[in-house]
């Protein structure tokens, strides 16, 4: 997977062209922070602010629609919801929003290829969603939404979620990562308190190189509506791998156990809600900074620091889902960690007295946690630099 081949299947782990499009555009009573903060229009409040934010489960609806057409499960469109509403909720979070969210849905089908079984699963994956974080602390309330068969459009199905709220902006958290902080790292893989299975750290970003890189071109036969028929033939399902056949992974208490490849893939994203909201409650004004490592994985951070040289040589072992993805691709491990989370999505970045505590709170959901890396003064620019067993790569902003 480089550059070109990725640019080739028509994505972009960078966003580039988005991001020059946008810049023009007001940022916000924060422009620092990971979301647009906006006044409150709601209540009009100068003490309140509003956030409202727009997302989609992305090309994993794709995988999911192939699961689903091989073995006839359903099982795996619950999560697309779960994918699609915690890819608006974990960015949220970033900026200390972690309850009292309202969500409403779109979903665009083509109705001769998806039945109204797949929609029901959905929507209940959405409902079972709202109700496990209830459950856990956070109240979410569905408004409703809009599923419109669009065929002409849409050539399996499109599942996206629009989140708002309000919230206090003494409880904003703003991005002001220092010289001197260290980084916690949130696992993206293995299975929190509050999961019915084991997760394999996928989220909801690079799925069009994971589906293309890892599985048989057999299924551009069978299923032509499962991708582009723009794209060049050599860069679809270029892999090896059917979505049955087992992988090897080691459950939490040691064990090992096999999962599918596709289930595997889809596995749902993690949300972390239920523990950034427990932190929330004792280290909010602590932490200086919170990175989702959505688009742009370990790269990420880039776009919200200024003149700090951030060293990450202390990640996790690498999950065995994104082995799995280099091996099929060949890609280049610097841009592995440009385009995947590599074993964790979320990052605080907190002065070193707190993080113990930090740590055990989120190890208390099941989680695993660790300080993955550090802050250091910068030489007039911003970088990141990953470190560690497959190498040292440098990313300048």
């Amino acid at each position: 997977m480089n550059n070109l081949k990725y640019d080739r299947r028509g994505v972009s782990a960078s966003k580039d062209e988005v991001h020059a499009a946008i810049q023009h555009l007001d940022k916000g009573l924060f422009p620092t922070a990971f979301c647009k903060i906006m006044p409150d229009y709601a209540g009009g409040s100068a003490l309140f602010c509003n956030m409202l934010h727009a997302d989609t489960a992305g090309t994993k609806t794709s995988l999911a629609y192939l699961y689903w057409r091989e073995t006839g499960d359903l099982s795996v469109w619950p999560g697309i919801a779960q994918d699609s509403i915690v890819m608006n909720l974990d960015d949220m979070a970033c900026v200390g929003c972690t309850n009292q969210i309202l969500l409403s849905s779109t979903i665009g089908r083509n109705k001769l290829l998806v039945n109204g079984d797949v929609i029901a699963a959905v929507i209940k994956g959405t409902s079972d969603f709202i109700e496990t974080m209830g459950q856990h602390g956070v109240e979410l309330q569905l408004a409703g939404g809009e599923t419109a068969d669009v065929g002409d459009i849409v050539r399996t199905i499109d599942v996206g979620f629009t989140a708002f709220a309000r919230m206090r902006r003494s409880q904003v958290i703003v991005n002001n990562i220092q010289a001197g902080d260290v980084i916690i790292g949130l696992s993206s893989s293995g299975q929190s308190n509050y999961e019915t299975q084991y997760n394999g750290g996928m989220g909801s970003n690079g799925l069009t190189a994971a589906r293309h890189d890892v599985l048989s071109k057999i299924y551009a036969e069978k299923y032509p509506e499962s991708f582009d028929p723009n794209l060049p033939p050599d860069v679809v399902y270029t892999g090896n791998r059917l979505v049955t056949d087992p992988i090897s992974v080691n459950y939490p208490t040691g064990n090992t156990f096999d999962v599918p490849v596709g289930k595997l893939i889809l596995s749902p994203t993690r949300t972390y809600l239920p523990v950034l909201n427990a932190i929330f409650t004792k280290y909010r004004k602590k932490i200086n900074g919170i990175i989702h490592c959505t688009g742009g994985g370990q790269t990420k951070v880039l776009k919200f620091a200024e003149n700090v040289h951030i060293i990450k040589d202390q990640l996790f072992e690498l999950p065995p889902l994104f082995q799995l993805i280099q091996e099929s691709s060949g890609s280049d491990w610097r841009e592995m960690y440009q385009v995947f989370n590599m074993g964790h999505r979320m990052e605080l970045y907190v002065p070193k007295r707190y993080a113990g505590r930090i740590i055990a709170v989120a190890e208390s959901f099941g989680i695993e946690a660790r300080i993955i890396g550090r802050v250091e003064a910068g030489n007039n620019a911003t970088q990141v630099t990953v470190r560690g067993a497959h190498g040292e790569f440098e990313y300048l902003r």
